[in-house]
């Protein structure tokens, strides 16, 4: 099966039928399983045994899900999760305890940037932002002892900035601590960072893999190659009392993190996908090679568009060759750079308003990456907890306007954006 490409794998890993079975994925609505005897039930709770005991922990569709998404990543175990904010926290958590550190690049999604600045700093896990353009030596030197993990997106949210994986992956891998990167914007179709060094992925699976706006949900990927023996996470090296003295790396060799996650903390929190929001999301990700393809393609023309402007002052789209980040987009994602554009407008934030409200096919959503074209001022909405310095550290500017390009002709895109304009 993993010789398949990618784009048969979109459509035939994760539910695989037996004769007689529906063609489809079901929804395995139920909470509850049956079982024969005592006994099955506490080789399940034991984890000795395969199987569902509680839909908080898994259930049949979400896991196909998680087999489907672990292969288009190239990874050896997938958590999926309630939202990609619950992906990202999952993941801390699973890493961190309290008095625990994190090196984060600050040109990230305001949520996050929020979650990691503010509420897990309330339950005393730090985390120090730094550019992730600078150096390896200048980045190194926010590290700390108790440092636990190092957080980056491929395709920042909004500021479209490329990451050097592979620096990142250097620079973890220098100091012990698994790096986890958000894949969100790329997709395993652009890009897949586990083959550049990357340990663990998180996605909102709200966004280009359900691709429709129908559902919230995130998912974790491991890489199943981090060495989890190496003195920083005793948690996985030592029997865990609360399951029976089970030893993660020993146990479960191959998916060590993710089956953590999932029996610690998704037992524990309870932030599970529901049945109906993994059927909803298989069915994004069926056709999620050919919605990138023509993402990418709309999007590469409306930034050649609006770069041409005379109302616009500058566009942030890596697929541009005159782009600060083009040659780190052609490294990583030769495929195309995605649906979203970032640009500036020139007159500041009420000249940003003024153009959103006169756009007609495209809407005002608190929303990225689906089918449909959306726009969103940072500034105002995902972004808005963030202060001035803040805001101009993760590159967000008062005029910045987030543009989602969508499936539509792009002929009728460019002439919304060119109406709005005046």
């Amino acid at each position: 099966m993993r010789d398949w490409r990618i784009e048969t794998r979109c459509l035939q890993e994760g539910w695989k039928p037996k004769s007689g079975e529906p063609r489809v994925l079901p929804i395995y609505q139920s909470t509850t399983y049956k079982y024969d005897s005592t006994e099955d039930v506490a080789k399940l709770f034991d984890l000795s045994a395969p199987g569902h005991m509680y839909s908080r922990i898994s259930n049949p569709t979400v896991e196909c899900l998680e087999n489907k998404l672990a292969s288009l990543e190239g990874g050896t175990g997938a958590l999926c999760a309630a939202s990609g904010q619950t992906a990202t926290l999952i993941t801390v958590l699973n890493l961190c305890r309290t008095g625990d550190h994190i090196v984060s690049a600050s040109a990230i999604y305001g949520g996050t940037f929020n979650l990691l600045h503010h509420t897990l700093e309330r339950l005393g896990i730090s985390t120090s932002f730094i550019d992730a353009d600078a150096s390896e030596d200048e980045i190194q030197k926010a590290f700390r002892p108790n440092t636990r993990a190092l957080f980056g997106e491929t395709l920042a949210n909004p500021k479209l900035s490329v990451l050097d994986i592979e620096k990142f992956a250097r620079i973890a891998r220098a100091n012990n601590v698994p790096f986890v990167i958000d894949n969100t914007f790329a997709t395993p179709i652009l890009c897949r960072p586990l083959e550049y060094g990357a340990d663990i992925i998180v996605h909102s699976a709200t966004k280009y893999l359900d691709g429709h706006a129908t559902s919230v949900s995130g998912v974790i990927i491991e890489s199943g190659k981090f060495d989890w023996s190496n003195g920083n996470f005793p948690a996985f090296t030592a029997p865990d009392e609360s399951y029976h003295g089970v030893v993660y790396t020993r146990d479960f060799p191959r998916t060590p993190f993710t089956t953590k996650a999932r029996v610690q903390l998704m037992r524990d929190l309870g932030a599970n996908m529901t049945a109906q929001t993994a059927f909803l999301v298989n069915l994004g990700v069926e056709t999620l090679h050919l919605r990138m393809e023509r993402h990418s393609a709309n999007a590469r023309q409306a930034a050649e568009y609006l770069a041409k402007h005379p109302k616009v002052l500058s566009v942030a789209y890596p697929g541009l060759p005159a782009d600060k980040y083009y040659a780190l987009a052609q490294k990583y994602l030769p495929l195309g750079a995605s649906g979203i554009i970032s640009f500036v407008i020139k007159g500041g934030r009420e000249a940003a308003v003024r153009f959103m409200d006169s756009l007609r096919l495209a809407a005002i959503v608190v929303h990225v990456a689906d089918a449909r074209t959306s726009v969103l001022h940072p500034a105002s909405s995902t972004h808005r907890q963030m202060n001035d310095a803040q805001l101009a550290q993760a590159g967000i500017e008062p005029g910045m306007i987030r543009l989602s390009i969508g499936l539509e002709n792009i002929g009728d895109i460019i002439e919304d954006i060119q109406a709005a304009l005046g």
